[in-house]
């Protein structure tokens, strides 16, 4: 008995040494991903304070929708309500496992949808420091993942791993470190890397609050410019679970009656 019980503990010690830096990088996104699926559809009200490097600010409000998508990524829709000279701008994103994700604005005062080239996802949206890449929803299949390290952030036990784009042609950036909370497999903070592998851009997540007894979500998210000294702050509240919304919410004509 001794003797198996020593076999056992040297086969689980191999086993464990078995996985990869990259295989626990994808286990950790893989059950983040699980701990989150299910949730069907959600809308939220968001705040948005843009910060120049003088730090004088401007606020920007928006409505968001976000609707889950089965053996694909997210559909979202982002309508600007103030101020008054951009109310009405929506972003709408069709995000995908594979392939370029599809994005589209549309400008009121031109009356017009213009489709975002996905060569272009790494520019500003709407003059913050969120990019267009950014804003879409981040789905497993567009990223490779490599495991670094534990370390404790903010009273936090976390993962540390980093993420490589699998469009690496098309993305703004080289890789991204995240650091996840081992509890609950939240993003606690995310550094960006742009395409000189030089550091680009910090994002920090606040103020996670859980719904339906099961999705966390973050009520605020800070993105600091460390190369322009630029801000953007998003705020969210209001999350509401399983609206009823469809499909129907999530076509381009739907940009234009959006309200």
């Amino acid at each position: 008995m001794l003797l198996l019980g020593i076999f056992f503990s040297l086969l689980c010690g191999q086993i464990s040494l078995a996985e990869t830096p990259e295989e626990k990088g994808l286990a950790i996104v893989m059950e983040a991903e699980r701990r989150d699926q299910g949730f069907g559809d959600l809308v939220s009200d968001m705040v948005m304070i843009l910060r120049n490097k003088n730090g004088q600010e401007s606020r920007r409000e928006m409505a968001n929708k976000v609707l889950e998508v089965q053996d694909d990524g997210d559909k979202s829709l982002s309508l600007f309500r103030t101020p008054r000279d951009i109310r009405g701008t929506a972003l709408l994103t069709f995000s995908h496992k594979s392939g370029d994700d599809e994005q589209w604005l549309y400008l009121p005062a031109l009356k017009r949808v213009k489709r975002i080239n996905s060569r272009n996802k790494s520019g500003s949206f709407v003059g913050s420091e969120f990019s267009y890449e950014d804003i879409s929803s981040q789905e497993v299949e567009e990223y490779t993942y490599k495991y670094l390290r534990d370390e404790e952030l903010d009273g936090h036990a976390c993962t540390v791993s980093e993420y490589y784009p699998v469009d690496a042609e098309n993305s703004g950036y080289s890789r991204q470190v995240v650091w996840r909370d081992k509890d609950e497999y939240r993003i606690q903070k995310v550094e960006f890397y742009d395409r000189k592998d030089s550091l680009l851009k910090t994002l920090v997540l606040k103020n996670y609050k859980q719904y339906e007894g099961k999705y966390w979500r973050a009520g605020e998210m800070q993105m600091v410019n460390h190369q322009s000294g630029k801000s953007t702050v998003l705020l969210y509240s209001m999350y509401r679970f399983r609206t009823g919304l469809t499909e129907n919410d999530f076509n381009k004509n739907s940009l234009k009656r959006a309200r």
